[in-house]
């Protein structure tokens, strides 16, 4: 509970919520901020205060985004942050000195807090930073935020923390002086208490560290126009007019510098309410909501203890799910076919946490720690103690079911077989075991240790505690979890498939590869379906094809062989630098010219960037309701989230789901008639799609707020 407590001339005020895992910054705690600031202002006996967390790895993690429901207009938004804006004006303002003591996550709202402090102090555990990822929610930082770090830290170190999210680690927080001191996590009070009492006499002795570059562009308005002008610019290329928030962070700061502090923020909130009623920051604000309830487990009473797993497959997903687990304190058996190719999927590990560890994100203790954890083996020795196998072998249906009878031959009954693949029907996999109850799908997602996204797939025949127990594994690693029924693809490549053929379908009709890509990437997809099928691996996308193509000709639906004869012909994508495009060593990533001679010449024809946008794009759209309509989905939510995060769905526009409740399901459906007349039965709309259109109904019963 949140307290307050006299050391000798020095305040102790402790935030902890006694409801919640985490602080957030909400209007009950900005109320305690207002009396604790009474009360310190009215005692002379006190001569500052100590701000510190009494939970373990959180200090503040961020405003409590539960004040948005009630609130539906710019005015209330605006409002919202002028009240925030206050409390932090008074905290700057302050004639005590007030001294943020920062453990772990300081995020947000939060890291707002501590700009308005006067003193920082940050603990040097690795669990420490400090971030802004209003971004991410379609909005910028409201209380603050967007004024004092630039006054801080400089414009252009400020700029690539808020217009990214990205965090700031112990290492950039000293070295930027966002940190005014780092010190253990056990000796942050007593170092909080010796501040107060320099501080009371004493202003710190503060000055921003800029490189003469840095310098020459910030300190005149002449060197500041170039800088924001360039900003902008960066900036557009990035989100390609696709997310409102980024350009005003930049206008905000902008503003804040020319015309001062006061004005500076009251334009803040001004643009704070703007953004938070656009339609992009509505959807990812949801998708946050959704995100959080994909951290939970349905189904946690019957989940088992999971004490050490073993992985199969060394390879780019065996070390990354090793590495997750391990970092997550699970004991990992890394087997492979020999102990050479065991150890290089170690190594890869190693190598990804010394880069963690050169970030300050990790330091050496945590890496070998880490590591520790991590036990390369070519055989079975010692598997009846394991309690989860996660295969990560090749996509090849007979060896994923050699492997099911090894391991089923060399573990417990207790034991859970995982597999990792991306379309092979889990109970294909299953077929012929003695435990097919036990046998789950555990789709992750590359490269693992960054792609937030695991796809849960059980059978009809996979037990209640297995499909539990893996959620909870999953959980534990760090993912966000989607669960789905078995079938060819499962979800996420079952939509996928479409996508990409769509886009092979357009380069036979004399499309250009630049022209598909740019025009996907200009709709907010991170990359293009064809830079995306090099990525994945061409031969990966023909099996793949193979594997969904009786779905699609079962509806008279146009499939494309091309990923199929391209593989045949050597053509592999970025893993064998042979692909849609070019990998020279030290040379920019370019069209490969000669895959035009399989998709009938060089000779390109000009195509509508709609046109593509909308034939590729509502592909993927329709098959999410064909997946739902056959309950290979569970809920809409889970099909929302799994575009997004296994993906790359543009946030912004919602999900598959999200988006024909904002179009109308009508408009949706005569969308796809429109598209079925001119290109062919692939685009007849989804019966449930036809369903919802007729009884004008929605996939969602909550409001658009």
């Amino acid at each position: 509970m949140t307290t307050l407590e006299k050391k000798g001339n020095t305040a102790i005020f402790t935030l902890d919520d006694p409801g919640s895992a985490v602080n957030t910054l909400n209007e009950e705690l900005m109320d305690r901020f207002r009396r604790f600031l009474e009360e310190l202002r009215d005692d002379p006996s006190l001569r500052g205060a100590v701000l510190i967390s009494g939970k373990e790895n959180n200090f503040i993690a961020g405003a409590d985004i539960d004040m948005f429901r009630d609130k539906s207009t710019a005015a209330e938004f605006r409002e919202l942050s002028e009240a925030g804006q206050e409390i932090m004006k008074e905290i700057a303002e302050f004639p005590k000195p007030i001294i943020a003591c920062i453990h772990g996550s300081c995020l947000g709202g939060g890291a707002e807090l501590a700009l308005a402090c006067h003193y920082r102090i940050i603990s040097d555990h690795s669990a420490t930073r400090i971030g802004f990822p209003e971004v991410k929610l379609g909005l910028l930082p409201g209380t603050g935020g967007t004024q004092r770090l630039p006054r801080l830290i400089g414009i252009q170190k400020a700029l690539s923390y808020l217009l990214t999210g990205k965090n700031m680690y112990v290492r950039q927080a000293k070295r930027n002086e966002f940190a005014d001191e780092v010190t253990s996590r056990h000796h942050m009070e007593k170092a909080g208490i010796e501040a107060v009492q320099r501080l009371a006499t004493k202003q710190p002795d503060r000055k921003m560290r800029l490189s003469f570059l840095e310098k020459l562009l910030e300190n005149n308005p002449a060197g500041r126009f170039i800088l924001f002008n360039q900003a902008h610019k960066r900036t557009a290329a990035k989100t390609r007019g696709n997310y409102p928030a980024p350009p005003q962070i930049i206008e905000s700061v902008r503003y804040g510098y020319k015309n001062g502090l006061a004005r500076g923020l009251m334009n803040e909130s001004s643009l704070f309410g703007k953004l938070a009623v656009t339609p992009e920051s509505k959807e990812m604000v949801r998708l946050f909501y959704a995100m959080n309830e994909a951290k939970k487990n349905p189904w946690k009473e019957q989940a088992r203890p999971v004490r050490q797993i073993a992985v199969l497959g060394a390879g780019l997903m065996g070390s990354g799910i090793t590495q997750v687990s391990a970092e997550n304190e699970l004991p990992v058996w890394l087997k492979d076919r020999n102990l050479d190719q065991a150890a290089g999927g170690e190594e890869a590990i190693h190598k990804d946490l010394e880069k963690k560890r050169s970030k300050g994100a990790i330091t050496s203790f945590e890496r070998d720690t880490i590591l520790g954890r991590v036990h390369p083996t070519m055989n079975y020795d010692g598997f009846q103690n394991i309690d989860l196998v996660i295969e990560a072998v090749f996509e090849d249906l007979d060896l994923k079911r050699s492997i099911v009878a090894d391991v089923e031959a060399n573990t417990g009954d207790h034991c859970i077989f995982a597999t990792n693949t991306s379309s092979l029907p889990i109970s294909e996999i299953a077929a012929g075991a003695k435990r097919p109850e036990n046998i789950i799908g555990m789709h992750y997602f590359s490269p693992v240790q960054k792609m937030p996204l695991l796809e849960i797939i059980k059978t009809e025949k996979t037990a209640d505690w297995v499909a539990a127990t893996a959620c909870s594994v999953g959980l534990r690693q760090g993912k966000h979890i989607i669960v789905v029924n078995d079938g060819p693809g499962f979800y996420t490549t079952r939509i996928l498939a479409p996508y990409v053929n769509e886009a092979l379908i357009l380069l036979e009709e004399g499309a250009s590869i630049e022209q598909i890509d740019r025009a996907m990437k200009d709709a907010g997809f991170p990359v293009g379906p064809l830079a995306l099928l090099d990525e994945v691996g061409i031969d990966i996308g023909a099996h793949v094809a193979g594997v969904v193509q009786k779905l699609f000709q079962a509806r008279d639906a146009r499939t494309s062989s091309k990923a199929k004869e391209l593989s045949e012909e050597g053509f592999k994508g970025r893993k064998n630098k042979k692909g849609f495009y070019r990998y020279d060593k030290g040379k920019k990533k370019e069209v490969n010219p000669n895959i035009y001679r399989y998709f009938g010449g060089p000779e390109r024809e000009k195509f509508d960037p709609k046109e593509i946008r909308e034939r590729i794009l509502w592909m993927m759209v329709n098959e999410a309701v064909h997946c739902l309509e056959e309950e290979i989905l569970l809920r809409p939510q889970d099909g929302d989230l799994g575009a997004i995060l296994g993906l790359g769905f543009p946030p912004f526009l919602g999900g598959p789901f999200r988006l024909i409740d904002r179009e109308g399901a009508s408009s949706a459906a005569d969308r796809l008639y429109e598209m079925q007349q001119s290109f062919g039965n692939r685009f007849q709309p989804a019966d449930l799609l036809v369903q919802h259109a007729e009884a004008g109904s929605r996939f969602y019963n909550d409001s658009l707020r």
